[in-house]
């Protein structure tokens, strides 16, 4: 596979070229092998070794989207065809959607607790590895102990938050019609 380019003007982006990652974002991470290029996470090795489901991947997924609005204004949305009714937003109605978001997590972080949110930020805001993660958590254990104890934190942590999700999801389906559901 030839090396992507990468371009910061979006006049770059238009005209074809292809983009990817920054050299130096290449030495720091792990890539998958598919196009296009994605870093392996915790959670695909998770996913990968059977240890969570996709339903639980898919809430890691959607927990990563509502903390990059909520705290870094950016919305990553699906490549899906966009009806014509589509919302265009203000500058006050985007800062309210991002506010929802923000309430999403503080809901998360009230049913998984502080220890939760840490390993959910480890995981995807921050991107570290299994072993990583086991020096910042257990520092006194060994670098194996550490990595398997990680590695179970995490698992647990990711199948709580899609069972949060579905019980969000059951006690605001009825309330809300499927056009504007947030859970």
């Amino acid at each position: 596979m030839p090396p992507m380019t990468t371009s910061s003007s979006i006049a770059g982006a238009r005209s074809g070229v292809p983009l990817g990652p920054t050299p130096e974002r290449l030495a720091r991470s792990v890539f998958t092998g598919g196009a296009p290029l994605r870093v392996l996470t915790t959670v695909q090795a998770l996913l990968n070794a059977g240890d969570i489901g996709q339903d639980a991947a898919n809430a890691a997924e959607r927990w990563y989207r509502d903390w990059m609005f909520a705290r870094e204004g950016v919305a990553d949305c699906a490549p899906a065809p966009q009806a014509e009714s589509t919302t265009r937003h203000d500058a006050v109605s985007w800062q309210l959607v991002r506010g929802r978001a923000s309430a999403r997590l503080t809901d998360v972080r009230a049913a998984l607790g502080g220890c939760g949110e840490v390993r959910l930020c480890l995981m995807m805001v921050r991107e570290l590895s299994f072993s990583q993660m086991g020096k910042i958590l257990f520092p006194h254990l060994s670098e194996a102990r550490a990595r398997l104890k990680a590695s179970a934190q995490c698992a647990m942590v990711l199948e709580q938050l899609e069972s949060f999700y579905a019980m969000a999801w059951q006690r605001h389906g009825s309330e809300k019609s499927s056009d504007t559901k947030e859970f």
